[in-house]
């Protein structure tokens, strides 16, 4: 069983900036993927980053592209989003996620172990 919980989030003027975490359990976490989505209220899930097992690749929505890193520390099993410049439109509960495998993808499908969210909110 894997259990992701995130922290981080927060109330931030429009331009600010966060680091959510994610912690996750088990002793699987370095051979899996890890990624990053939101939700907004109405609307549908939203791919944000994801990451390789060893971090030497990740893959970017276009939507946060030069704002937003993904990134991971294996030995912690934590894998972190720091969030730069942020906006109105980055409002939303951003869950973490294991991909079943190693691949890289951006379909929630694909994911099999979410966390349950953390808020962020940002105002203009």
């Amino acid at each position: 069983q894997v259990q992701l919980v995130e922290s981080g989030g927060g109330l931030v003027q429009a331009g600010g900036s966060l680091r959510l975490s994610c912690a996750a359990s088990g002793r699987t976490f370095s051979t899996h993927t890890m990624g990053w989505f939101r939700q907004a209220p109405g609307k549908e899930r939203q791919f944000v980053a994801a990451i390789s097992p060893t971090g030497d690749r990740t893959v970017y929505g276009d939507s946060v592209k030069g704002r937003f890193t993904i990134s991971r520390d294996n030995p912690k099993n934590t894998v972190y989003l720091q969030m730069n410049n942020l906006k109105p439109a980055d409002t939303g509960v951003y869950h973490c996620a294991r991909n079943r495998g190693v691949a890289i993808t951006q379909r929630a499908m694909e994911y099999d172990y979410w966390g349950q969210g953390t808020q962020v909110t940002v105002s203009s």
